[in-house]
């Protein structure tokens, strides 16, 4: 007997990820009238005890995952603030000595933004564009190095086409040039091992709610005390060494730290990667040879939970139609719903393409019923939507 598919169908995991129940029921404790809803600050009696024991916790199961030191974990509220602290502490405090920074026009917007406000305070920022598979030449980011460049942040996996850039290499260049490395992870973790023991990174950022954790939680890797002279964004209290300060939130933190412990499990995380390989190849074997369609980034160095797909000549009316079944997106969720996107036309790929590709991408909770749905409910619709038109 077939399984009923239940529609539509959710393909937008690089814009969110569902919570894992195991994750869900973690962070039940720290809420409600329980001895562990305290506030973690509140040094002098048991409540407040409970949470900041929870929060060590969750510290070391962040710290195991990226293979570092517990105290060169920060939480915040997700990569957005993560990204804006690692780029504007360090900027704040090189103020009046170099100036210069380095990251790629295919960033995230809470980078780019970041760079394109800092430019306004009087820093100066390369652009580095990409290749048109979507990769960055490492030789371009050699080629833009200056006396005064004090930053390079590069994203290690695009949001939007899931290219997955040679980070070590980038690494070892800024390592060479006495230069800070911050690499945005947000599509990492949780797709492959990060090991930061094996790479030259300064600081490192990441959200909760891409691994199956909670939202409005998310982290700073931040390389022993590099902290100490870097300017805080938020001031307060002075939690989180001071570099962020304000209370922290026990039930979302202890969510990311479950979020974490799941995918170190070794048996558990392989086969989740060898079961959306298994579903990348699926879809990718049975839609590349439809006519009018083609993939966008590079198809080796990718992420298999992420493929941007371009439909050619078609109207809006046909991904209206297409996205009442297949919840996909048109770019980065931060992005979509308002301009085209930013990576593929940096990228030097036409207005045409821009305009017709989707973000197609799958994760823990996707089925194999699923993603076969998707691949004839595609090619049904392509052929019936060219034959009409």
């Amino acid at each position: 007997m077939k399984k009923l598919i239940k529609l539509p169908i959710y393909f937008d995991y690089a814009s969110t990820t569902p919570i894992d129940p195991e994750v869900t029921q973690s962070m039940i404790q720290y809420l409600g009238n329980s001895e562990k809803f305290g506030n973690s600050s509140s040094r002098s009696h048991q409540f407040g005890w409970h949470a900041e024991e929870a929060i060590d916790i969750a510290r070391n199961q962040v710290a195991d995952l990226i293979h570092v030191n517990t105290n060169e974990i920060f939480f915040t509220s997700g990569a957005t603030e993560s990204n804006n602290l690692a780029i504007k502490g360090l900027a704040y405090s090189h103020n009046n000595k170099k100036k210069h920074i380095i990251t790629s026009s295919i960033e995230h917007k809470s980078v780019i933004n970041t760079c394109l406000f800092l430019e306004k305070k009087g820093f100066n920022v390369t652009y580095i564009k990409p290749l048109k598979n979507g990769l960055i030449d490492i030789k371009e980011i050699k080629k833009s190095i200056k006396e005064d460049t004090f930053l390079v942040s590069i994203m290690e996996v695009n949001n939007e086409i899931g290219v997955i850039q040679d980070i070590s290499a980038i690494g070892k260049i800024c390592k060479k040039n006495h230069i800070y490395f911050h690499v945005d992870a947000t599509q990492s973790i949780g797709k492959f091992t990060v090991d930061l023991r094996k790479k030259n990174i300064d600081l490192m950022s990441f959200s909760a709610h891409k691994f199956y954790g909670p939202k409005g939680v998310g982290v700073l890797y931040i390389r022993q005390n590099l902290h100490l002279i870097m300017e805080p964004l938020i001031h307060g209290g002075g939690q989180e060494k001071k570099i962020r300060s304000g209370t922290l939130a026990t039930h979302q933190i202890v969510g990311i730290g479950k979020a974490s412990e799941i995918i170190q499990k070794k048996k558990f995380f392989s086969e989740e990667k060898k079961r959306l390989k298994k579903f990348h190849d699926i879809l990718f074997n049975k839609i590349k040879n439809i006519k009018n369609i083609s993939f966008n980034g590079d198809l080796k160095l990718n992420v298999p939970s992420i493929i941007n797909i371009c439909f050619f000549d078609v109207k809006k009316t046909f991904f209206v139609e297409i996205l009442k079944t297949l919840s996909m997106s048109y770019g980065s969720a931060c992005n979509s719903s308002v301009k085209k996107s930013h990576v593929l036309k940096a990228m030097g790929l036409n207005e045409k393409i821009v305009n017709s590709s989707l973000r197609f991408s799958f994760g823990r909770f996707t089925t194999e019923e699923e993603i076969n749905y998707a691949t004839k409910f595609l090619k049904k619709n392509i052929v019936y939507f060219y034959k009409k038109n």
